[in-house]
């Protein structure tokens, strides 16, 4: 009664402490211990999960490192190194520089890899295939803070930022780099053809009209650590740019000019952004005006003028028509007047439209006398 007896399984290891302060490590056994003078209590770990984080982990390291060497490993890393812990092959954990994690012997099996950063970040393709999930590419929990990555898709780059400065450029596949004792982070740029909409422009023409344009723009990235050097927001600057020629090319051309050719808008927008841009590592590909609404009263007008122009077109073709005629008819007149066969065969042409609405005809005194009563009636 006056002993406390404790028991550790094959699977645990135990801190044992006296009157509240260390006193032994104990490995698997049966233990007895007198109570008469001094209090015992003990504290165990399953060492099926080997890693070992305990208020006391300092001063085993500095007190107790006989004990430390014969029941732990120690994996302590440099102030350029990052260590990448396997347990029983699978990864465990990543350690960053100057730390220091404590792992039980005894039943799984540890491995350590060591990477050096001041020769690189970048996590070679073997290892970040490991710490990243297959299923949505996004970093395993146990690397999140170590290690930055994202996968670029085919038509895209990937820019590399390392303490907010871009230091490379990345083609499609995944990439990983440490994120320790740095800020690092991987922008994803489509470098496609894109169209850019700018819809809804309000632009006065040289003889003030009010119009209302509707433009569209291709654009395709060049360079895009140049572009994201130069320009804040490339999107927004182009966006902007296009306004600015597009009222450069309205603002100085009449109403009529602009109807008649719709083309000299895009060719003078387009020419007005080609070399700035691809100075910043951008390519204009196209610049088209899709639609010019006019305010509705100039609608009105333009219908009038178009219908009055109609009309007018429609007079010079009916009197040219009728000049037409009239001279056919003069022609033909020439040739009856010295052709008596012409002229007969024209009276008989006339007889039989005369005759084909009639239902019955009687003829008296032959035919010459059906011509000549006709000659008097046409008179």
């Amino acid at each position: 009664m006056f002993y406390r007896k404790f028991i550790v399984r094959k699977h645990e290891r135990a801190l044992l402490y006296k009157d509240g302060d260390f006193y032994a490590f104990l490995a698997p056994g049966i233990y007895r211990y007198l109570t008469l003078t001094s209090n015992y209590e003990l504290e165990r770990f399953d060492i099926s999960k080997p890693e070992f984080e305990h208020r006391m982990e300092d001063y085993l390291v500095q007190s107790e490192p006989e004990l430390v060497s014969e029941a732990f490993d120690v994996i302590e890393t440099k102030a350029e190194e990052v260590a990448l812990v396997y347990i029983n092959d699978q990864v465990s954990a990543v350690i960053g520089p100057s730390l220091r994690k404590m792992y039980f012997k005894g039943l799984v099996k540890l491995k350590v890899e060591r990477f050096d950063l001041s020769v690189g970040l970048a996590v070679e393709r073997r290892i970040a295939r490991l710490l990243f999930g297959s299923a949505d590419g996004r970093v395993k929990a146990i690397a999140k803070n170590a290690v930055v990555g994202r996968v670029v898709p085919e038509g895209h780059v990937g820019l590399l930022y390392v303490d907010g400065e871009i230091v490379a450029s990345l083609n499609a596949g995944l990439h990983a780099y440490f994120n320790v004792d740095r800020v690092v982070s991987i922008d994803l740029i489509d470098m496609r053809v894109r169209t850019l909409e700018v819809q809804g422009q309000e632009i006065l023409t040289s003889d003030k009209v009010a119009l209302r344009i509707n433009l569209a723009a291709t654009y395709q990235f060049e360079d895009a650590a140049l572009a994201l050097r130069k320009l804040k927001d490339p999107m927004d600057h182009l966006y902007k740019e296009i306004q600015f020629g597009l009222r450069a090319a309205v603002g100085t051309r009449t109403l009529d000019a602009l109807l008649e050719d719709k083309t000299s808008i895009d060719e003078q927008v387009a020419k007005s952004l080609g070399s700035r841009f691809s100075e910043v590592g951008i390519s204009v590909k196209s610049v088209g005006v899709k639609d010019i609404i006019l305010p509705g009263d100039m609608k009105e007008l333009l219908a009038k003028v178009v219908e009055a122009d109609k009309m007018a077109q429609a007079n010079v073709i009916r009197r040219r028509e009728e000049t037409n005629a009239t001279r056919s008819l003069l022609n033909t007149a020439k040739v009856m007047e010295g052709n008596s066969v012409a002229l007969r065969l024209k009276e008989l042409e006339t007889l039989e439209r005369v005759t084909e609405k009639v239902g019955s005809l009687s003829v008296y005194g032959g035919l010459d006398s059906v011509m000549d009563g006709l000659v008097r009636l046409k008179k």
